[in-house]
């Protein structure tokens, strides 16, 4: 079917009425072209206002290239897994090239999505989990509370929330992020009638600030292997917890195997969501993540590149949020751990299932943590699970709650 496009003035009128561009254009002089296979479409932008045609600058132009077919996948009303959004094509090789300097790619990114974006038809509307808006006054179930713990031989504040009763249930958060992606479960009564649910912010993130008795502002933080794997421990250890789980996802997906390998005598078992046995990549090129002139909007972009166009968009931007909102080494920091550090490809045969259940979720539209690599850690650990969730991406706790807990649930009956 061929494709079809609306004008450059169609486009540049469209982007000119639509408050999240804006938002997202402030202050880019430049403009964005897109190579459509011989045909062309492109907008100028001067300090955010968008014009049709090219720019009379040869600064701050971003190009993107690709087959017609390329291009019919990427504008589909509900385009298809990798095809969802522009660095999702690239980072999976499904047709795409870019041409323009890094920075400003970074910089101008929520512009570009955004652009690209109303292009497609306009999406339907996924709805959100049942309950989400309650009454004026109404408590939540979490309770909020901090525990000191020694770690890396200084005195940690860490923050955690908690509710439920019966199996201890620790959850960790994403690179970058804190515990209230796990909010929703919280709420979930099937759930928290079994389960003591325990979510916690790691050290400089959310809550928990950081050590007062280090320098830490004058150091490069760079998340460890040995740092990460004490934080459940000591957590679980300093609450009494009898035989917990562990579920954690992206870094946090990791961190489960890497438990279940090295701390099987201490959790009845893992699941991994997201998870892997080794994420491919290069930490050194990843710099406009921490960069002095890249704002951590560019963060919060790429997060929406990783999750389902078909999760309710609410909670995308959520999720999204929670990135543009923290500490902004800590992103960089973690994904040390998450591509530098961890490597299980060698020892996963090692785990041994009868002692630590291992059980992996890997969604569909995750292009980083994928559903490939789910299955083959899946193929590496004997006698451990592992499901692809569809319809959903790389935060299904928090940008599919409803979808996330269908696929959870016979997990958690196993255990209880």
């Amino acid at each position: 079917m061929a494709l079809s496009l609306p004008t450059a003035e169609q486009w540049a009128a469209d982007c000119a009425a639509d408050g999240e561009f804006q938002q997202a254009a402030r202050h880019w002089h430049g403009g964005l072209r897109l190579q459509i296979g011989d045909g062309q479409l492109e907008i100028a932008v001067a300090d955010g206002q968008v014009q049709a045609g090219a720019s009379d600058r040869s600064e701050g132009i971003i190009t993107y290239s690709g087959a017609e077919q390329v291009w019919t996948e990427m504008l589909a009303q509900v385009p298809g897994r990798f095809h969802n959004d522009l660095m999702a094509n690239l980072s999976t090789a499904q047709g795409l090239d870019r041409d323009t300097e890094a920075v400003v790619h970074a910089q101008y990114y929520p512009a570009v999505m955004r652009a690209v974006e109303l292009l497609r038809p306009a999406p339907a509307e996924y709805p959100l989990r049942a309950g989400e808006v309650g009454e004026a006054g109404r408590f939540d179930a979490p309770v909020g509370r901090y525990i000191h713990l020694n770690l890396g031989g200084f005195d940690h504040r860490i923050y955690f929330e908690e509710a439920g009763q019966g199996i201890p249930l620790l959850m960790q958060h994403t690179a970058g992020c804190h515990g209230s992606q796990w909010r929703h479960l919280f709420e979930v009564p099937e759930i928290t009638e079994r389960f003591r649910l325990i979510a916690y912010d790691l050290p400089c993130h959310g809550k928990s600030v950081p050590p007062v008795q280090q320098e830490w502002w004058s150091q490069t933080y760079q998340l460890q292997g040995e740092f990460l794997r004490s934080v459940p421990v000591q957590l679980a250890q300093a609450l009494e917890l009898q035989d917990p789980v562990f579920m954690g996802c992206s870094v946090g997906g990791l961190l489960a195997l890497d438990l279940a390998h090295k701390h099987a005598d201490l959790f009845r078992a893992v699941i991994s969501v997201e998870g892997a046995l080794k994420i491919e990549g290069s930490h050194d090129q990843l710099g406009e993540l921490w960069h002095p002139q890249v704002s951590n909007e560019y963060k919060a972009r790429l997060m929406d590149g990783l999750m389902s166009p078909t999760s309710p968009k609410a909670y995308r931007k959520e999720t999204s949020f929670v990135y543009a909102s923290g500490w902004p080494p800590a992103f960089l920091g973690d994904l040390y751990y998450y591509i530098e550090d961890f490597d299980l490809r060698e020892s996963a045969g090692e785990i041994d299932t009868n002692q630590v259940g291992v059980h992996i979720l890997s969604g569909e539209y995750d292009y980083s943590g994928t559903s490939e690599l789910g299955q083959a850690a899946h193929n590496a650990i004997a006698g451990s699970t592992w499901v692809e969730m569809q319809g959903v991406g790389h935060f299904p706790m928090s940008e599919n709650p409803e979808a996330f807990i269908r696929y959870l649930l016979p997990i958690l009956d196993g255990l209880s």
